[in-house]
C-alpha cells in the first residue's frame, strides 16, 4: 500500500483553480497530494481507440478522396464497392415544349431486381432550366451497386461520391 503525502504550496493551487477549474479549481477546501501508489488511467477517447479526427472531419472532402461523375442520356454505375458512401450534387433538366418528361433516377440494385431511391423529372414550360440539389447517403453490401439514369441528353447529373466508412462502419480519412 502507497504513502500519501500532502502538498502545501499556494503557487501550485493557485496554478490548478486558474488552469482546471473543473477539478475543484473553483471550489475550495482541495488540498493537492501525491502518492507512491501507481493507480493505472485508462483513456477512452477516440485518440485512445486510433483515430486521431472528429468524425466530421473524418467525412471531409480531399482531391483523392471523391470522385466525380456526369450523366446525360445513359446509365452509369456510380459506386459497385461496399460501405457507406455519400452522394451528392445537382441535376439540370432544360425542357422543351415537345420534350416534356424529361427524368434523372438514381437506383440501387442487387444484381437482380432494381429500387429506385430517388427520381428527378421535368414537366416544365419550355425554355425552363430547374436545377435540383441532391446529397444522400447509401449503404452497398456485396453485390450492390448504385447506377444513375438520365433519359435524354438535356437531363444532366453532376455531382460526386465520397466513401465515409467501409462494410463494418469504419470511417474512411480523407486522402
Amino acid at each position: 500500500m502507497g504513502q500519501e503525502y500532502f502538498i502545501n504550496s499556494q503557487t501550485l493551487e493557485d496554478k490548478i483553480r486558474q488552469t482546471l477549474p473543473s477539478q475543484g479549481g473553483a471550489g475550495a477546501g482541495f488540498d493537492l497530494s501525491a502518492s507512491t501508489q501507481i493507480i493505472p488511467v485508462i483513456d477512452v477517447t477516440e485518440t485512445a481507440e486510433g483515430s486521431t479526427l472528429r468524425q466530421d472531419l473524418q467525412s471531409s472532402f480531399s482531391h483523392g478522396s471523391v470522385t466525380e461523375f456526369s450523366v446525360a442520356n445513359t446509365t452509369t454505375t456510380l459506386i459497385n464497392n461496399t460501405g457507406y458512401y455519400r452522394v451528392f450534387g445537382n441535376v439540370a433538366i432544360n425542357a422543351v415544349a415537345s420534350g416534356s418528361g424529361r427524368s434523372v433516377s438514381f437506383d440501387i440494385s442487387d444484381g437482380a431486381t432494381s429500387k429506385q431511391l430517388i427520381l428527378i423529372q421535368t414537366f416544365v414550360q419550355a425554355g425552363a432550366q430547374p436545377n435540383v440539389p441532391f446529397d444522400f447517403v447509401v449503404f452497398l453490401s456485396a453485390g450492390d451497386s448504385l447506377t444513375c439514369t438520365s433519359n435524354n441528353s438535356n437531363a444532366v447529373s453532376a455531382g460526386c461520391t465520397r466513401q465515409l466508412a467501409d462494410i463494418n462502419g469504419e470511417l474512411t480519412n480523407p486522402i
